[in-house]
């Protein structure tokens, strides 16, 4: 093997050795509330603290300066190892999944996708509940980010792992001069919301255990809930509006959260073209599924018909895919409506899934730019952003993207329709996966459980391309990737 993937190796190892950590926290739970869970999260954490240490102490003492290319290899590797690693619990205890729907539920929570193959929440263990909405916390910030804060102590640079990682068009911009000062600065922000957040639940009647549990799955914008009726089971205006605002803040840049908090200044927000635009979408679709449903008559009254439409949009556009209602049930092409918003997705830089607001709305002005070439063949006309000309290689960077991520989307699509699905389902299942969506529509507009091994496998996939924004896996399968 050459030094290289030993290197790699010595990465992945100790990355696995970190992700036994995840059970630790159940662990202490199941203890403290006396459940007989604990063995299995105890077990889940030597098995994986084991396996990490295999892969790491052989080439512990490998030292070789890493390429950008090797951070998407890392990357990967550590998303995948890290959902093998974090399926354990749900094997050993209750509800006791195959591996194969564990290993979903495991993907799915760290890519904040929140869909589930779980049926009977609200019968789990408090410890096996916790659990399973962590890993949503772990995977907000993302796992990587994590690690590139703990990297210096492996003595490996983090700006490959951290480039192949954030999410959105402007991957080389750093907050701060040093990388792991970034990843401290973003995971001390995404912490004040997830407290902040937990609060605020508490202050509305939530339970204490219930108001922590799902500031994890809000924040992170991932959707697992401690309940299978979702945030229907408090049916609350208060409660429906702080998830509304916290939704909304996981979805914006957190870059532009941390300098308005270095700088103490609302500023930042107010000059910020993506944020101007997500607002703008935002609001263009509640409006529209507003009135759908009131015209339908769904809700009683305006307010109601505003509140739940809100809630929704806000939860599908962010990617969070919490549910108060079954959305898929509402009238005309509203629930197709917000299948649909999912592939905006929030700004670039947040928690949210989807192609990104600043992408979207990158290949609209450059859509619009072509419609007034073929106008005035002989006009020069810029795309821009913020009032700045955007440079030609981001523009043709930010189409390319788009394409491919259309392309791997139908090509999940049918790969699930080839696997005995109705075409509803598959579109709604690809749709909500690669988006990291949650929730979709026919089979699978409440749970993943009724499909095939091979079609939650393919769901598995998806997410993780989806969530590493298909460029990170798919220039694994280049050749030349693999050649020295």
């Amino acid at each position: 093997m050459s030094m290289r993937f030993k290197a790699i190796q010595r990465i992945l190892g100790a990355l696995v050795g970190l992700s036994s950590l995840f059970s630790l926290p159940a662990l202490a739970l199941a203890l403290a509330f006396d459940e007989h869970t604990a063995q299995a999260f105890l077990d889940s954490f030597l098995a994986a603290a084991a396996i990490g240490f295999v892969l790491w102490w052989p080439v512990r003492r490998v030292h070789y300066e890493l390429r950008l290319r090797d951070g998407f290899f890392i990357t990967t590797g550590a998303w995948v190892l890290a959902s093998l690693v974090a399926a354990l619990p749900f094997t050993l205890a209750p509800p006791y999944l195959s591996y194969v729907d564990a290993v979903f539920e495991a993907v799915s929570g760290l890519t904040t996708t929140g869909a589930t193959t779980i049926v009977g929440l609200d019968a789990l263990p408090r410890s096996v509940l916790f659990y399973r909405q962590s890993l949503n916390f772990y995977g907000g910030m993302g796992i990587v980010v994590l690690a590139v804060a703990i990297m210096p102590m492996l003595k490996v640079g983090g700006t490959q792992l951290f480039r192949a990682e954030s999410s959105g068009p402007t991957k080389d911009s750093k907050l701060t001069p040093r990388i792991a000062e970034t990843a401290k600065a973003l995971w001390m922000i995404y912490l004040g919301l997830n407290l902040a957040c937990a609060l605020a639940y508490w202050g509305a009647g939530m339970t204490p255990f219930d108001a922590v549990s799902h500031a994890m799955s809000t924040v992170a914008t991932a959707g697992f809930s401690t309940h299978d009726a979702s945030f229907g089971h408090w049916d609350s205006a208060m409660v429906d509006t702080i998830a509304i605002v916290f939704m909304m803040i996981g979805g914006v840049n957190f870059g532009l959260h941390f300098v308005a908090w270095r700088r103490a200044t609302v500023a930042p927000y107010q000059h910020d073209t993506e944020l101007k635009s997500y607002a703008f979408i935002l609001g263009g679709v509640t409006l529209a599924v507003t009135l759908t449903v009131w015209l339908g008559g769904t809700f009683d009254g305006l307010a109601s018909s505003f509140r739940h439409a809100a809630f929704q949009t806000v939860s599908n556009m962010t990617t969070t895919g919490f549910t108060n209602t079954g959305f898929p049930e509402w009238p005309s092409f509203a629930p197709l409506l917000l299948i649909m918003v999912a592939f905006i997705g929030g700004s670039s830089g947040s928690t949210s899934g989807g192609m990104k607001v600043a992408r979207v709305v990158m290949a609209l002005r450059q859509g619009l730019r072509e419609v007034r070439q073929l106008v005035h063949p002989k006009g020069q006309f810029l795309v821009k952003m913020g009032g700045r000309r955007v440079s030609e290689s981001i523009v043709l960077s930010v189409g390319g993207f788009c394409t491919l991520y259309v392309l791997c989307f139908l090509a999940v699509m049918l790969a699930l329709a080839g696997t005995g699905v109705d075409l509803v389902t598959a579109f709604a299942a690809a749709a909500t996966c690669i988006n990291n969506l949650g929730p979709g529509l026919g089979d699978v507009a409440v749970h993943f459980g009724d499909l095939s091994d091979t079609a939650v496998w393919i769901c598995s996939f998806a997410m993780i391309l989806g969530r590493l924004e298909v460029f990170t896996v798919l220039v694994l399968l280049t050749p030349s990737f693999w050649r020295e």
